[in-house]
């Protein structure tokens, strides 16, 4: 198994937002991140397990969402600009329905320059986690108010809240949307 490889493009100059959205556009089979520092992160595709239980968790949401009508709803594929200048794709996302009307036609067709609202991480077999616990922490401090770190291999989820301490659950059945999701129960018994 493949786990995500980063590349230090710095001694060429900054990566701007520009230009990786061109790198992006120019390579459209490989999925790439961005991080605050200019590094470029090219992602190693899932395996079937996982692409399996990512699309569980983005039906899931987008359910909802479509119940709701209070927000959008994203999948992996989806890049967005963060405030500290990262570009990053969680596996799954929701936008309040304002804050996404809000941006511009083109910030939308491009990628969205706002952090999500709620993002979701789905650990795989590769993935090592403390990257993730870090990239996490990361959409925390960017903006995002609820985050799920989902670890089918241990059967735990890590939910990240801004202001709050990381809480773990071990073998949890469901998890809560709170008052962020208001409504939105994730059923776990597809993911575990």
């Amino acid at each position: 198994m493949m786990s995500a490889l980063a590349l230090d493009l710095n001694p060429l100059g900054p990566l701007t937002h520009e230009a990786f959205y061109q790198l992006c556009a120019a390579n459209p089979d490989i999925k790439f991140e961005r991080t605050a520092e200019g590094e470029l992160i090219i992602v190693s595709p899932t395996g079937g397990e996982t692409g399996d239980r990512n699309s569980e968790i983005n039906y899931q949401l987008r359910r909802w969402s479509k119940q709701n009508k209070q927000g959008k709803c994203f999948d992996s594929s989806t890049c967005f600009q963060l405030p500290n200048g990262a570009e990053r794709s969680p596996d799954s996302s929701w936008v309040q329905l304002e804050r996404w009307e809000s941006l511009s036609v083109e910030q939308r067709q491009t990628f969205p320059p706002l952090a999500p609202d709620f993002v979701v991480e789905l650990r795989s077999p590769s993935d090592r986690l403390k990257k993730l616990q870090d990239k996490m922490q990361e959409f925390i401090n960017n903006g995002v108010r609820l985050g799920w770190l989902i670890d089918p291999q241990n059967k735990r989820v890590e939910i990240y809240r801004p202001g709050q301490a990381v809480k773990v659950l071990d073998f949890p059945q469901s998890l809560s949307g709170e008052d962020v999701l208001p409504g939105f129960v994730l059923d776990l018994t597809e993911i575990f």
